[in-house]
């Protein structure tokens, strides 16, 4: 029977592990699957409270704080499992949560990585912005997900309980294969957090495995407890690290004319943040550009190192217009109101 490892990432996460880490220990009781908590070299007392607490639940301490990707990369090259589930601190994981992922990774051995849906701790009967039901992006990058159009979260009432491959699977609760996360070359620790499993999800794809959402498997997440969505340092990480996953992905005849139209619609976010007067969130797109431009060989270089893992033709799981068009010119407000993008 395959082993699993959810590995919990935590930096100075003390009172969402002592408030969480039971829910998930109590919720993943299963023979093969272990619990480890990879510290970024937290300064307060989580490590010694998850070893006086938890006396099965492993822990992996790293020396400094490596970020999202750079934590869990190097705390995964010391887990030995089939499966990694990369979970965060701020998840509370629904009873049963783990067999559905369990069963359709041992069934299917072309998929790749699986999600499960994805609800919010605070108002349970709605998605969470971060995965909802599964992941996809537009034709010019821009993620949303089934269940959440850019800032528009629906309620969840079923109707996206059918399971399906997606484009991407949040990395807020992200189920693979460990082989293929070792082999892709895991998280972009360039990107630090944001967009690094989105850009991880798009690698599996390109080498031919699917990603899919499994809603049978639920959970409830917190979100922004890193970083809330106000925040301008995500708006800069969200804005830089989209453009690097483009450069490094995109098939070669949709590159440059994809940047293009990104750099004339990534101006106009720039524009509307100024006249709703977030000078801030203005000043981290502007950021973020200046530091993708001198990352650009960086992204290039990975580009060319990847082309193998790259597909000319299109997934069919990239929304092959504008969400930001649908959003705010047809008045699109939901997933299922995609008339020519219905996957379920």
């Amino acid at each position: 029977m395959a082993k699993t490892a959810v590995v919990i990432l935590n930096w100075n996460g003390r009172a969402l592990l002592e408030k969480f880490l039971p829910i998930v220990v109590n919720n993943s009781r299963h023979p093969n699957v272990d619990i480890i908590v990879a510290d970024n070299a937290s300064s307060d007392d989580s490590v010694a409270f998850i070893k006086e607490n938890f006396v099965n639940v492993g822990v992996i301490q790293l020396d400094i704080n490596y970020g999202f990707a750079g934590g869990y990369n190097r705390a995964l090259q010391q887990v030995n499992a089939d499966y990694f589930l990369l979970l965060n601190s701020d998840i509370a994981p629904e009873p049963g949560w783990l067999e559905p992922l369990i069963s359709v990774m041992d069934e299917n051995s072309e998929l790749g990585a699986c999600m499960p849906k994805v609800r919010a701790y605070n108002e349970p009967d709605k998605f969470e912005y971060a995965g909802a039901a599964g992941g996809y992006i537009d034709m010019f990058g821009y993620p949303f997900c089934r269940g959440r159009i850019l800032n528009r979260i629906e309620s969840d009432k079923g109707q996206y309980n059918k399971p399906l491959s997606v484009f991407w699977a949040t990395g807020a609760a992200l189920m693979i294969r460990s082989e293929l996360y070792l082999k892709s070359g895991g998280l972009d620790e360039a990107f630090f957090a944001h967009m690094e499993e989105i850009d991880l999800c798009w690698r599996l794809k390109s080498m031919g495995h699917a990603i899919k959402v499994i809603p049978s498997s639920e959970v409830l997440h917190v979100g922004g407890a890193t970083l809330s969505q106000q925040n301008a340092r995500k708006t800069y990480l969200n804005f830089r690290n989209n453009l690097l996953m483009l450069v490094k992905n995109l098939p070669s005849d949709r590159l440059l004319i994809i940047l293009f139209f990104r750099m004339v619609l990534d101006g106009i976010a720039g524009l509307h943040f100024i006249t709703t007067g977030e000078l801030g969130h203005f000043t981290a797109v502007l950021k973020a550009h200046f530091s993708f431009y001198r990352m650009l060989p960086y992204a290039i270089r990975l580009r060319r190192q990847q082309a193998g893992f790259r597909l000319k033709k299109a997934h069919k799981e990239i929304y092959p217009q504008s969400i930001i068009w649908a959003f705010y010119i047809k008045g699109i407000r939901k997933f299922s109101e995609l008339k020519h993008y219905h996957l379920d």
